[in-house]
Parts: structure tokens; C-alpha cells; sequence
């Protein structure tokens, strides 16, 4: 919109005539003079329809919703009188106005101090009603977070109007923005993994999509890029980095998703020492840039063993703040030498973080021999925050001997390992360095950060606790002609 004027930059232009484009946020009638304020993406202003103020040119009003109100000096109508006293009084929230008016200063007694535009408002001299809005299901000017979560979820568009999610969502942006130009300017490079991949099982279930060109076939989404990113350290670039979008098949729960989003990154030639020490720097770098109100408990990051964190705190993620009530208090800690293998529930071994993480060179004669396997301890790490894992991390297996026992160890056949790993176990026969990552998730970082009781209040548009989309509708059936073209049959 030529010459519009953000409602942030208003007060920049005191005594001028300006442009500003938004939502009605509330209205109010005060006497002769009826008050509202209008929010756009960058805050909130007063404006003040004042009786001497207004007199009518119907002409844009004819054929269309816009009305042009224009300035004719002092008139001597009352607003209710007038036909802009009118329609400013049908003026209800939500609707969508641009406005022309004056940004004037407001008396010292109605001044609102460390409040944005506090001390201006907006003197209209003409309105144009772009669009108009239905009553809402809910109130937009207020916090959402009492209201019905179902209900939010099918009306989330105007959930997002909410100032308390419009502050989520942009902090979102900015951490991920920090993250992006940290890894940049420390030489990393962004680069996109495949989304459509196939099947290789890393511990939880993966979403399948079948193909029409190959009925019968069938591609999964990555339950992360970590395959991919060590294929990249193979390729030789070192330093990779992306904002992957990763989906496991799971339960939900309140600091889970079906889909999220994490800060994946990886790098050729480093310790568990470098790798450590280098997301420690990045986080304290993003609490000092993006949250310098916030105070992390100890610098250096605590560090404990496995084993420790299970004895002491009964938990390999433990809460260490001071003061749990204390909202801008951080107390992260490093879980380290995670156990290799576990039982799971149906009693068959598997790999606690993932098949690729190595093991500690103490434990290297075990891990050959397979002996006392539940003893052998993998060069993997965790990062805690306030009682939430962040991440896990470790360093990689870059040997195929080596990869091979892993599999092996988890009863994962001959004929299956080339089947399903058979590109990395050939990929480590030319020349793969020694490698190392590390994987935050962005959702949880912004859910903690942001003082949130789950993801979901941070993320644009979350599934339900359910898994379901109640705004789109999904999952949702498909065609019987769509499952034809697939060569799939439903059996009921």
C-alpha cells in the first residue's frame, strides 16, 4: 500500500498526516467522541474520531464498502448525527480499515507511560473499510490460553492475531535467524536433505508415502536428516547446517509434535570435547543476544555422567535451577556416556540413541568381542535445559568394521544391512573423516525460552495432543480413484 505507515513508526511523525493500514483491536465510545484502536504487525494505536472533525463525501460509499470520510475543517455536526458518526459506530473489532488521520500528541494526563504510541494518537480525518469480519469465536484483544484448546485450534488463524502468539511466533523467527547467522559466519554450509527417503528404522516409526509411479513402493519421511548429514561429511564439506523438518510416527505429547523442526548440524574432524564446546558458545551467544533478561544459572554447562544423572536425580534430565519459579532462570547441563544398547519393551536389544553414534574407546574390546554389551558406553551426549532435553548428539561411527558389529549386535541380518544401510556401509569405504554432530530442537528451545506450558503455543500451526489438524482436517480419507492410482486396498 503506497505511503503507508507502520503504527511502530508513528510516533516519528508527530503533527503529520499519514496512512496506517490494520484491524479494528477494540472500540469505544467516550460522549460526542468514539475511540478505537487499530493493531497492525508492528503494535497498536489510538485513534479518536472527533465531532468537529467530520463531514461526509458519499461518493466512494456508492458502489463498494470503501468510504471515503473527508476533512472539512471545523464542522458543527455531532457524531451520532453524522453519517461518519454512523458508520464508525458500526466499526466493530476485526474488521480491516485503512485510515488517514493525524498523529498528534496526547494531554500529559492520558500520556501511558512504556507503552508503544503511549504517548500519541491518531486524530482520523478518513476511513476506508477494506473488509469486514464476523463476530469471533473468541476474543482476539486477549490471551487465548484459557480458552477451548479444540476451539483454537480450528479458528488458529485468528489464534495467531493474539498478541502473545504474534510475540511466539516472531521469536521463533528470530532464534531460528540467530542460529542461521551463527553457523554462517563459523563457515558452515546450508544444505537441503531429501524429504521423500527411504525407509531405514532409527527408533521410532516413520511416516510412510506411497508411490504412484512404483505401485507397491514406498518412500518414509525422515524422522531427521542424520543419514544425509553424515553422507555430507563423507562428500567432504565439513561443516553442514540446516533447519530441518523432521516426522515421527509417536504419541503426542505437550512438548512433542508429530512434525517439528530442529537445528541440525554436523562436523568432520572433531572431538566430543569441540563439539560440546561449540554449541555450548552458541547458546550463550543466543540468550545474551535474543534474551539478555534471561540469566544462566553456571557457565560453564554442569556436566554429568549417565550414570550420575540416573543416581542422583533419578532422571537423565535433570531440572537444576535454583529457583523453579524464577522465569528468567536457565540451568543448562551436559548428560554424557549414554549406555549403547537397552532392551526395549518386547525385550530385543536396541541402540539407545541411534545405530551410528561410536563407542568410548575403554569399551572398544567389548563392543568387538559383544561382550557384556549393556556395559558399553557410546561417545553420546545430551544438553538439558530447566528439565527438557534439548538435543542429543554424539560422534559417529565412521568405520564400516565398525558399523557392521553395531548392526550385528542388534540382530540386524546380513541380507537386511545391505538392504537398508547398504549406501552408508559402502560410503565408509571411501575415505570417511571422523565426525560428530548435534541436533536442537528449535520447538522446544522457543516453548521453554518463551515460558510456554507446551509447543504448540509456539508453533504456527501444531497438530493437536491427538495428532489431528482441526483447521484442515486431516488425516482425512481419500478417494477411492486416488487409492486405485496408489494400487493400495483398504481393508476394513
Amino acid at each position: 500500500m503506497k505511503n503507508r505507515v507502520y503504527i511502530k513508526d508513528l510516533k516519528d511523525n508527530i503533527d503529520k498526516e499519514v496512512i496506517i493500514a490494520g484491524w479494528v483491536n477494540v472500540r469505544r465510545d467516550q460522549g460526542k467522541m468514539i475511540f478505537f484502536d487499530m493493531r497492525d504487525m508492528t503494535g497498536l494505536i489510538q485513534c479518536v474520531v472527533l465531532p468537529n472533525r467530520m463531514n461526509i463525501e458519499n461518493s466512494s460509499a456508492k458502489n463498494s464498502d470503501a468510504f471515503a470520510l473527508g476533512d472539512t475543517g471545523h464542522g458543527t455536526h455531532d457524531v451520532e448525527n453524522s453519517l461518519l458518526g454512523n458508520l464508525v459506530k458500526e466499526i466493530r473489532p476485526e474488521w480491516v480499515l485503512k485510515i488517514t488521520g493525524i498523529v498528534n500528541k496526547r494531554p500529559d494526563k492520558n500520556v501511558k507511560q512504556d507503552t508503544l504510541n503511549g504517548n500519541v494518537e491518531l486524530e482520523v480525518i478518513n476511513i476506508e473499510i477494506l473488509n469486514k469480519a464476523e463476530t469471533a469465536p473468541f476474543q482476539v484483544n486477549e490471551d487465548t490460553l484459557g480458552v477451548n484448546e479444540d476451539l483454537r485450534m480450528k479458528y488458529k488463524y485468528l489464534d495467531l492475531r493474539t498478541e502473545r502468539m504474534q510475540k511466539n511466533i516472531r521469536m521463533r523467527d528470530k532464534i531460528i535467524s540467530f542460529f542461521r547467522d551463527y553457523m554462517h559466519k563459523n563457515g558452515f554450509t546450508e544444505i537441503e536433505t531429501p524429504i521423500l527417503m527411504r525407509g531405514t528404522p532409527e527408533g521410532s516409526r516413520e511416516y510412510v508415502v506411497p508411490s504412484r509411479l512404483f505401485n507397491g513402493q514406498f518412500y518414509v519421511l525422515p524422522q531427521s536428516p542424520q543419514q544425509f548429514k553424515q553422507l555430507c561429511m563423507v562428500a567432504g564439506f565439513e561443516k553442514y547446517f540446516q533447519i530441518a523438518r523432521c516426522m515421527r510416527d509417536e504419541d503426542t505429547r505437550g512438548d512433542r509434535q508429530l512434525e517439528f523442526t530442529q537445528l541440525d548440524y554436523e562436523m568432520s574432524f572433531v572431538s566430543q570435547e569441540e563439539v560440546l564446546a561449540y554449541t555450548e558458545i552458541m547458546f550463550i551467544e543466543l540468550i545474551k543476544s535474543v534474551y539478555p533478561e534471561k540469566k544462566i544459572t553456571q557457565i560453564s554447562f554442569p556436566r554429568l555422567s549417565y550414570a550420575e544423572s540416573m543416581k542422583k536425580y533419578k532422571s537423565d534430565k535433570p531440572d537444576l535451577r535454583e529457583n523453579k519459579e524464577d522465569p528468567n532462570e536457565l540451568a543448562f547441563c551436559w548428560v554424557l556416556d549414554f549406555p549403547m544398547f537397552e532392551k526395549n519393551d518386547q525385550g530385543e536389544i536396541q541402540a539407545v540413541h541411534h545405530p551410528f553414534c561410536s563407542v568410548k574407546p575403554e569399551d572398544k574390546e567389548k563392543f568387538m568381542n559383544g561382550k557384556d554389551i549393556f556395559s558399553i558406553r557410546a561417545n553420546a551426549y545430551d544438553l538439558v535445559l530447566n528439565g527438557y532435553e534439548l538435543s542429543s548428539g554424539s560422534i559417529r561411527i565412521h568405520d564400516q568394521v565398525e558399523q557392521k558389529q553395531v548392526f550385528n549386535l542388534l540382530n540386524i541380518s546380513e541380507e537386511e544391512q545391505k538392504k537398508r544401510f547398504g549406501h552408508m556401509l559402502e560410503a565408509f569405504t571411501y575415505g570417511a573423516p571422523p565426525h560428530g554432530g548435534f541436533a536442537p530442537g528449535i520447538d522446544r528451545i522457543v516453548m521453554i525460552l518463551q515460558n510456554e506450558p507446551n509447543i504448540r503455543e509456539v508453533i504456527a500451526f501444531p497438530k493437536t495432543g491427538e495428532g489431528r489438524d482441526l483447521m484442515m482436517g486431516s488425516p482425512s480419507e481419500i478417494s477411492d480413484e486416488q487409492l486405485k492410482e496408489l494400487g493400495i486396498k483398504l481393508v476394513k
